[in-house]
């Protein structure tokens, strides 16, 4: 990320980084669930560069013991699927950053692999980043819709602050 050509690192602060607070994994936050039928619906997203991004809901995922999470698609910028998620841990000290992390972002490389036919997608939430936007204020973000809020901490990915020794 320090020094990647499209780092969001603000140029101050890339003198005292020293990493990303990324939690050690777990394997029980990893999943291959169904993508289930879900109400339509979508949003757009102003962007400073890439003007009115359209999303479309286009299914749902339940995670076990955790809720459900909605799965969004794209229809500019590239395409592909999109789920973002906040968790009880968001905005909290030592937990993830207050607008929520990106699970799956297609566009952005971050797929982990699905099954069209069986209806499918893999989830695994050890791989949950925080978007470019926690890093510089610059930066127009998608975050989580009320559908990409669960109710339980998800206490493994990257999380927001400090990295841990």
């Amino acid at each position: 990320m320090l020094r990647h050509p499209a780092t969001p690192l603000l140029s101050e602060d890339r003198a005292l980084f020293e990493g990303l607070p990324i939690a050690s994994y777990d394997p029980q936050w990893r999943f291959e669930l169904s993508v289930l039928a879900a109400d339509e619906g979508g949003f757009e997203f102003a962007t400073g560069t890439d003007g009115i991004v359209p999303f479309e809901r286009v299914g749902r995922v339940e995670i076990p013991d955790a809720g459900s999470l909605d799965v969004w698609r794209l229809k500019s910028y590239g395409g592909g699927l999109f789920i973002p998620l906040r968790d009880a841990l968001a905005g909290r000290p030592g937990g993830t950053y207050g607008g929520g992390r990106y699970l799956i972002d297609t566009i952005k490389g971050a797929d982990l692999g699905s099954d069209a036919d069986g209806g499918t997608i893999v989830l695994d939430f050890n791989f949950a980043y925080n978007p470019s936007c926690a890093y510089d204020p610059a930066w127009a973000c998608p975050l989580a819709q009320p559908g990409n809020v669960l109710p339980v901490p998800v206490p493994v990915g990257e999380m927001y602050g400090t990295p841990s020794s």
